[in-house]
């Protein structure tokens, strides 16, 4: 008899396990429209998993289930005995699928009646997230249509199936990837080469952002021990330069990768490249963008760690957003959006938590035309920023209030030498900087500088103590400045070779009348760069490019290096300080 799908309608998915991959593959079903119930035993597991329908009674959660997901730890008595109770408690025509990258699941079927056989398989979703593809394979038994009905289940949920013809130890590409690991500890343990060496070959010969040993590191170095024991066990395999190698001069030592603060098979990070998360906009006009429609509500703000280049996004739909900072105070962020169209006088500036949550408005649409690069002055409570279009800086407080008009260039909105882009402050010497970018590729940028605050009885319109710093830029962006060391920072997206580069004046060679040295280039060739931000405590500083880059520069060698690329869009970039508060 042909198998007949569950009849869906209000049933949900079920999701046991609401650890962090539990999690991950309960979205992936919340993304495809289905009702998803989550179940953890454990309690805070399950207020991580606040959003979904949380249960902490298995009956209660599966009840009317059309589809189960088992992903509770890797061990096999346990999910025997899970399969056993599901039997029980869930619907006749529900499906059953363990997401263990480890056991087969005809191993689990100790418990489980005839009839139900038929409706259980392997079905195993990959982390990190970016990976899309999920692995099925038959229990041995399973109807094949249940496995074509998953397929397509999976791919309205935006995921890539693939199913292996038989059943496998590793179905398909953990068997690739285990000859991969496999050979790469050989290869370490015969003093061959190291792990830098091979992730070097690797990125390069396969142009891949993922590299063996770097990978072993980030999935867990104990578990890919654990996986290879069972390949050892079934193929009867040595693992005298594998596993006991990594368990002797790694695991024994506490060394696991990554969820170790001793390190993997690379040493811990040090403290110049951890513990202070960047916060990224993508202005959404990369290759994500489904269409150009879709462009003016693809905006994102990203956390990323420079340390592994890893970004995760935390608000999503903004409409053309491009200047961020953090507020350490008050444990929040605040960033620009452009609006819908640079043409259409409807930009914001908004706020939210470090995790993306409490969004607030401070400047509703409306009030201002195309808001640029925002900073953060925790001193004052305020937040400063520039308006493209509307030719300005401005200020106001953390929740808005107090809006100022700082400077006011007289501009109709089409003269591109009036524009405002750049900002800075040095509350201690109380001075304000901005840049005018000019029109595009055309050497009329400039940089200038006031008081913080319009002298007395003068509008914004007229103030007397602007200063011109520099001229002739090919198309200066955004601003940052060390106050210990007065050094002035931008970005400049001009024509090359001195455009598209990152720049620096020390302010003490700037005369009284405005005269200065050649600005220093620090580094050059990027694609067209947009955010700067320094950390000088660690010698660096960061940049964004609208080609999709993140990069890290070298204070003194103006070494450049990219620690993320994908197909995104960049503006502007923050630096985060304090992790405790996340």
């Amino acid at each position: 008899m042909t198998w007949q799908p569950p009849t869906v309608g209000e049933r949900p998915v079920v999701v046991l396990g609401a650890g962090v991959l539990g999690r991950r593959i309960a979205c992936c079903f919340l993304a495809g429209g289905y009702n998803v119930h989550s179940y953890d035993t454990f309690s805070e597991s399950l207020q991580g998993a606040a959003h979904f329908k949380a249960y902490d009674d298995l009956e209660a959660a599966v009840k009317e289930a059309f589809l189960i997901i088992e992903a509770v730890p890797e061990k096999l008595q346990l999910k025997i005995d899970m399969f056993g109770e599901l039997d029980k408690k869930c619907p006749a025509d529900c499906v059953i699928g363990s997401n263990s990258s480890s056991f087969k699941s005809s191993l689990m079927l100790d418990k489980i009646s005839p009839e139900r056989r038929k409706l259980i398989c392997n079905v195993h979703f990959t982390m990190p997230p970016e990976i899309r593809t999920v692995e099925l394979m038959t229990d041995g038994e399973t109807h094949p249509e249940v496995l074509s009905y998953l397929t397509e289940v999976l791919a309205r949920c935006g995921m890539l199936p693939v199913t292996a013809k038989k059943e496998s130890t590793g179905f398909i590409f953990n068997r690739l990837w285990a000859a991969v690991k496999r050979e790469t500890l050989m290869i370490l343990a015969e003093g061959v080469s190291d792990p830098a060496q091979i992730d070097l070959l690797w990125a390069n010969m396969f142009k891949a952002q993922v590299s063996p040993c770097r990978l072993m590191d980030q999935i867990g170095l104990d578990t890919v021990a654990f996986i290879e024991d069972n390949y050892i066990q079934e193929r009867k395999l040595d693992g005298t330069l594998t596993v006991d190698w990594l368990r002797h001069h790694y695991l024994d030592q506490g060394k696991k990768g990554l969820k170790s603060d001793k390190g993997g098979l690379y040493p811990p990070p040090s403290p110049s490249s951890s513990g202070q998360p960047l916060y990224v906009l993508d202005v959404g006009l990369g290759e994500d963008a489904s269409s150009i429609d879709a462009v003016s509500t693809n905006g994102k703000v990203l956390r990323l760690d420079p340390a592994s280049g890893r970004s995760t996004a935390i608000v999503t739909r903004l409409s053309l957003p491009d200047g961020i900072d953090v507020s350490e105070t008050e444990g929040r962020i605040f960033w620009t959006d452009m609006g819908r169209s640079t043409s259409t006088d409807d930009g914001s500036v908004m706020s939210s938590k470090l995790d993306g949550t409490d969004i607030r408005t401070l400047v509703p649409e409306g009030k201002v035309h195309t808001p640029k690069q925002l900073i953060v002055v925790d001193q004052q409570r305020k937040v400063y920023f520039c308006d493209r279009e509307g030719a300005g800086v401005y200020r106001c407080d953390f929740d808005g209030k107090n809006f100022e008009v700082l400077v006011q260039r007289r501009s109709d909105g089409l003269d591109m030498t009036q524009w405002c882009v750049g900002v800075a402050v040095d509350v201690a010497a109380g001075k304000l900087y901005w840049t005018q970018k000019g029109p595009s590729k055309a050497g009329k940028g400039r940089i200038f500088r006031a008081n913080l605050e319009i002298p007395a009885g003068e509008p914004a319109e007229k103030r007397s103590d602007i200063e011109l710093l520099l001229e002739n830029l090919p198309e200066p962006i955004d601003l940052d400045l060390d106050v210990e060391a007065q050094a002035l920072y931008w970005t400049d997206r001009g024509e090359h070779p001195t455009g598209s580069s990152l720049n620096r004046i020390f302010l003490s060679s700037l005369g009284g009348a405005g005269k200065q040295t050649a600005p220093e280039i620090v580094a050059r060739h990027f694609h067209e760069p947009i955010g700067v931000k320094v950390d000088r405590k660690h010698g660096r500083v960061f940049v964004t490019d609208l080609g999709g880059s993140v990069y890290q520069v070298d204070l003194k060698t103006g070494e450049k290096k990219v620690i993320h690329s994908d197909g995104g869009c960049y503006t502007g970039i923050a630096l985060h300080s304090w992790t405790d508060t996340l």
